[in-house]
């Protein structure tokens, strides 16, 4: 929990996929990029980290990293890209309740996936997610998709919802101050195919906007939207990839945090990380007011299961 900035206690979430883990050991130890890695990250004080490409971290690293955060770390299961996903937890700010193991199939890379409770209010559930969905293939994405939709059905039995990661496509483009990909003008034919679905009715490639669109539709929220939205603050909507990909249509906003449409309103601020020289992807933070967050989680307690799901401007 930090207060910096701001005149209430706050908490972090953090979510960044660190290219390949930063790289692989040297002499035995983790090499310059995964130390400034994680100068960065401690320099924010998360109280919720969503880590992606954790691809070293088996053991040692993990460990390692666990050390140099002073946070609790999980793994998720390698899967077929053997890039795991990970999650750190600060434990002052949460209790671990479960660690649950998710297997590879539906997943090309499975999710990293616990049940935490706020200490603040220790009678709610807060299912928290980090995944990376497959960058290759639109029907596995959105397959993968829906089990994230099962993780979140968990609202309607009074838990609270926060997941991210990669989500390896890109948002619906309404609202966005990105400019959408024009494929047209996409010259690596396989990162399209990997993007887009195919559109009979016009023969274009359209981008696949399906995690987005099911998440939303289901109530969850995008924090970046409802920052830029409610907060005047348009920066939370910057691209997190793409940068120096042109082959590849440019920059696009594929690292993205959903919350419950409680969660959303205790946002103060979302920033997008500029981690140009450590990784190919920014880093997002979402920081939430410590009051309206244990407020939040207190309606979400008191709620029935059958009271419809509030609509969010940041869902819409």
């Amino acid at each position: 929990m930090g207060t910096t900035g701001f005149d209430e206690p706050t908490d972090r979430i953090i979510i960044w996929n660190l290219e390949h883990d930063g790289g692989p050991d040297i002499n035995g130890q983790p090499p310059r990029r995964w130390h400034e890695a994680h100068e960065l990250i401690n320099s924010r004080c998360p109280d919720l980290l969503l880590r992606q490409e954790m691809t070293y971290s088996r053991h040692r690293r993990l460990h390692a990293a666990e050390r140099a955060l002073g946070m609790r770390g999980f793994l998720g299961t390698a899967g077929l890209g053997r890039n795991p996903t990970g999650l750190f937890v600060r434990e002052e700010t949460f209790e671990v309740h479960q660690h649950v193991v998710h297997q590879v199939h539906p997943w090309r890379t499975p999710p990293t996936h616990t049940v935490l409770r706020l200490r603040d209010v220790p009678d709610v559930d807060i299912i928290a997610v980090s995944w990376h969905l497959a960058f290759n293939s639109p029907r596995g994405r959105e397959r993968e998709a829906d089990e994230i939709l099962a993780f979140a059905d968990k609202i309607n039995q009074g838990a609270a919802f926060i997941g991210g990661g990669d989500c390896n496509e890109a948002p619906n483009p309404k609202g966005e101050s990105e400019p959408p990909i024009d494929w047209e003008k996409v010259t690596d034919r396989l990162h399209m195919a990997h993007r887009t679905n195919l559109d009979p009715a016009t023969g274009r490639r359209v981008a696949c906007t399906y995690l987005d669109d099911s998440l939303t539709a289901a109530g969850l929220c995008d924090p970046a939207r409802h920052a830029a939205r409610t907060l005047s603050q348009p920066g939370a909507l910057g691209a997190t990839a793409g940068h120096a990909k042109p082959r590849q249509g440019g920059p696009c906003r594929i690292d993205r945090i959903y919350l419950d449409p409680w969660l959303v309103e205790a946002v103060v601020d979302v920033t997008v990380i500029d981690t140009t020289g450590i990784s190919d992807h920014h880093a997002v933070e979402v920081v939430l007011s410590r009051p309206r967050m244990a407020e939040a989680l207190r309606v979400i307690a008191e709620r029935k299961a059958s009271r419809p799901v509030p609509t969010s401007e940041a869902a819409l």
